[in-house]
């Protein structure tokens, strides 16, 4: 994008926006947090222009959002500076910011004009880039589940929903029920005003598989960067409309121990230089063709060396679990929730596979990056999947990928697929990071070690 063509974004913004006080220029981390600063009016064009300054460790951050010890960027090199420039399209005003606010996405570039090899859209960028040179273009779509959360005063607990005429909690899933949507009614129109103002193609929306539990959709593009965009966005706009209502909203993956976890699932179809959907057809196994099921084989052999990046921290696994439709090996087939990739019914044009492993925590531009890599190695290699499971049919829990943290990271180092697409320097350190964050985070003494140990032991 030139410069001249973000400037007039810019100037038209203001003319529709006169009274604009402040901009926020914001950027994903390495979990997918957006991380950004408050800057005034007469600051604004620099994003525009030639860009910002701003730390190269900024998307090098750990959850808590310190930089790591063990890894040449940050504290060790000295923290410098890289160019920050805004993202064409993604200027916006913040609705929910109680002075005319807007808001603008940042992408990093090095000081010599190349994209910064450690910001997640360019990661996600270089996992693409085998695709494209095969004149495939993803079309996909991400749908988010989260937990409305308020506090009693003792603890954290999801925002149950009322038995009528009363303030006592209503008891039972409720699935998909009408009432749990009228009971956050006020949050839910706040969000339809975020999403509208800030141009998220958010759709629909549904009670999920637990009290206070919600999944929200975005809709299909055909760009799979800007699909990333609108996930990170959406999360600050819900989090903002929970906010608004006296709420909290979280995207942790098991946020509750007797509750449904959260998940991120992709919904991915494939087209050719001509338009046409190459997962659409006929193929041994039924109405799809031999692409999707080479793309699916592919998946299923990058599956355990994308765990690292499917579940990106500990409470990523309290969610794998039976009994949850958190699949736990790469089973696929038609129209069946427990198979980790899922074909939906639909027609030949809208032809598609669901993946369905990833938490709700996790960077969705990595994962997207991940499910790319793991579809190209599979087309390109034309991988034979495991044998399909039929629709109804009854399947067993297997853990066949790894489930706990350290186990996913040693499966990711020593992953065979993934560096080729996300770069052999970011493999390494992704693993780093994630590894000290490891580390750092069992280094705790949780409470629960005394209620266990200290007087028996």
């Amino acid at each position: 994008m030139k410069s001249d063509d973000l400037k007039k974004q810019l100037d038209d913004y203001l003319a529709a926006w006169p009274e604009t006080r402040f901009m926020e220029p914001l950027i994903a981390d390495m979990n997918g947090i957006l991380r950004g600063k408050r800057v005034g009016v007469d600051d604004l064009g620099k994003a525009f222009k030639n860009g910002v300054n701003m730390c190269a460790a900024t998307t090098l951050l750990d959850t808590l959002g310190n930089t790591f010890e063990g890894i040449p960027q940050g504290l060790r090199d000295g923290d410098p500076d890289a160019r920050a420039l805004a993202v064409s399209g993604s200027l916006a005003p913040v609705p929910w910011s109680t002075l005319p606010t807007a808001q603008v996405l940042l992408e990093m570039i090095n000081l010599d004009g190349t994209p910064y090899e450690n910001d997640p859209r360019n990661v996600l960028r270089q996992a693409m880039q085998p695709l494209s040179e095969l004149g495939l273009k993803p079309v996909l779509a991400l749908e988010l589940e989260f937990y409305l959360v308020e506090h009693d005063g003792d603890r954290f607990q999801p925002r149950m929903p009322r038995i009528p005429g009363s303030d006592l909690a209503q008891p039972g899933m409720q699935y998909s029920v009408m009432e749990d949507l009228y009971e956050v009614d006020e949050f839910l129109t706040d969000l339809d005003a975020f999403c509208r103002a800030q141009n998220i193609p958010a759709g629909a929306a549904l009670s999920e598989f637990a009290p206070g539990q919600f999944e929200v959709n975005l809709h299909h593009v055909d760009d799979p960067v800007l699909a990333c965009d609108h996930a990170v966005l959406l999360k600050r706009a819900i989090k903002a409309a929970a906010a608004k209502n006296g709420l909290a909203a979280t995207f942790m993956a098991k946020p509750f121990a007797d509750s449904a976890g959260s998940g991120l699932h992709v919904h991915i179809s494939m087209l050719d230089r001509d338009g046409n959907n190459i997962f659409a057809g006929e193929s041994t196994d039924g109405d799809f063709s031999d692409q999707l099921r080479h793309a699916i084989g592919g998946l299923g052999e990058a599956m355990p060396e994308s765990m690292a990046v499917f579940a990106p921290n500990a409470n990523s696994y309290r969610r794998h679990a039976p009994g949850n439709f958190v699949p736990a090996s790469p089973d696929w087939g038609p129209n069946h929730r427990g198979v980790a990739l899922r074909i939906p019914l639909s027609g030949p044009a809208n032809k598609r596979l669901e993946h369905r492993v990833a938490g709700a925590d996790a960077n969705p531009y990595f994962v997207v990056a991940a499910i790319l890599a793991g579809i190209h190695h599979g087309i390109s290699t034309c991988c034979e999947p495991r044998p399909m499971t039929p629709e109804r049919a009854e399947l067993e829990y297997r853990t066949e990928i790894p489930v706990r943290w350290p186990h996913a990271l040693d499966a990711f180092d020593a992953g065979r697929i993934l560096p080729r697409y996300f770069g052999a320097s970011y493999h390494e350190l992704y693993s780093m990071c994630r590894r000290e964050e490891e580390a750092n985070f069992n280094a705790d003494i949780p409470t629960k070690d005394f209620e266990w140990y200290l007087r028996a032991v």
